[in-house]
């Protein structure tokens, strides 16, 4: 379990939940304070849940991810090594990729507009040789032998 304290969160309520978690066997809690980048973790030891001592580094056994207080803000790891991204950064990635897509969009239907163009150029070519291979046997010229 993984909660994020926000200013509405009272102390009584916490101490509720927290209470609730061991009663019903969470394996792990943990509690971050943004404010304060302090993270607090429990984990189930002897039936009941225990203070993790040093959260810095601290690797979760059944999550298998790594959190990293040493800079200005949590850093959560996956077990691959990989920084999990914030909440920011997957929306400046999706709007990146939003972007992208709509580039892409575009570029087709550029795309679409020069293939329709050179359809139409092409239809009124024929439309013009056909003009002129009529015209050429009206006046007595068979086009076959040009």
């Amino acid at each position: 379990m993984f909660e994020i304290l926000s200013p509405g969160n009272r102390p009584g309520e916490m101490t509720k939940k927290f209470d609730q978690y061991d009663l019903y066997g969470v394996e792990e809690y943990y509690l971050y304070d943004p404010d304060k980048v302090k993270l607090t973790g429990w984990r189930r030891r002897e039936g009941k849940l225990q203070s993790i001592d040093q959260m810095d580094g601290w690797v979760s056994p059944r999550l298998k991810v790594r959190f990293d207080l040493t800079g200005p803000e949590l850093q959560i790891f996956k077990e691959s090594g990989d920084r999990f991204l914030t909440y920011s950064e997957m929306e400046e990635r999706a709007e990146r990729e939003q972007q992208r897509a709509e580039r892409e969009q575009q570029r087709a239907e550029r795309e679409q507009q020069r293939a329709e163009q050179e359809r139409q150029l092409k239809e009124q070519a024929e439309a013009k040789i056909k003009m002129l291979y009529l015209r050429l046997q009206e006046l007595g010229i068979d086009p076959e032998q040009l």
